[in-house]
């Protein structure tokens, strides 16, 4: 239990760790241009280790398999965007509340509207010194990311009895850094330092936390896995916080804290009630649903 525990918590310390770095070379690459490098290369990786089959699919699976590629790419794109423009943390406590609406509309319950409304109470104390410290325009790109970061979800549970393992991530990560290129492709993403560097992000906020998701998925039950991974936007502030230097005030740290509340009952609340007897779901291809790419 305490390895599953670790591992997941590795996962997640990885992705928001790897954004703070991806932050770092914005300046060097653009926004636009960190989210191509970062999605050619897991693309390349991930089409190189699933090598996922082409031929003998139906329109339905590739229209699954695009739609799961435009999600990624419009999360992605919109993420950065917002990180561009506010600190890490607060970003991703406005992203968090695209799957924790999805959660609260799928559970049916009337607790969820519970942390529904806790969530909203995190929401106002975080925009209460008004949103233009934040900039109201990457406050809306964090909620636009939270919005496609809803669709990942659903696309990602689709593809997942569409395909085989991972291949269903792995075209659709393909089909995402396609739809990448126009926007960031230029000329000095391939210079060595950025080279470099995007790998480095591809890695921290792809492969690694993918993996380490994978292994405690055998180890751990879904519910417990997703409970953890709501603690991201605390994860996000630690590392703004120590590598890029934000820091937040009492009150946006209350603000975080009440978003993260409000995640934890939302996963706990929209898990079914076990029967008597039977023993929690783990699978090893399945996702979670507040756990982006």
């Amino acid at each position: 239990m305490r390895a599953g525990v670790g591992l997941v918590l590795g996962g997640a310390m990885s992705v928001q760790f790897g954004s703070a770095v991806a932050a770092l070379l914005f300046p060097r690459a653009g926004a636009a241009g960190v989210v191509t490098l970062r999605l050619l290369i897991a693309a390349v990786l991930l089409l190189v280790v699933c090598r996922p089959r082409l031929r003998g699919h139906s329109r339905g699976d590739w229209a699954v398999a695009a739609g799961f590629g435009i999600a990624l790419a419009g999360m992605n794109t919109l993420f950065y965007q917002a990180i561009d423009r506010i600190p890490l943390g607060p970003a991703v406590t406005l992203e968090v509340l695209g799957p924790l609406t999805l959660s609260v509309v799928a559970a049916r319950r009337r607790a969820s509207w519970l942390w529904a409304g806790l969530a909203l109470a995190g929401v106002a104390l975080l925009g209460y010194q008004g949103f233009d410290r934040l900039d109201p325009a990457g406050a809306a790109f964090a909620l636009g990311a939270g919005v496609m970061w809803a669709g990942y979800i659903v696309f990602s549970a689709r593809a997942g009895q569409r395909f085989p393992k991972a291949d269903g991530l792995a075209l659709a990560m393909g089909a995402a850094a396609l739809l990448s290129l126009p926007l960031g492709a230029r000329p000095h993403l391939l210079e060595p330092v950025t080279l470099g560097l995007g790998t480095v992000v591809a890695l921290m906020s792809s492969v690694l936390p993918y993996t380490l998701e994978l292994r405690a998925l055998r180890r751990l039950p879904t519910s417990t896995f997703a409970v953890l991974m709501s603690l991201g936007p605390a994860l996000a502030v630690l590392a703004g916080w120590t590598v890029l230097g934000q820091r937040l005030s009492a009150l946006e740290l209350v603000a975080v804290a009440l978003v993260i509340a409000a995640s934890v009952g939302a996963v706990r609340t929209s898990q079914p009630t076990p029967r008597p007897g039977s023993r929690p779901a783990r699978s090893p291809e399945t996702r979670p649903a507040l756990l982006p790419d």
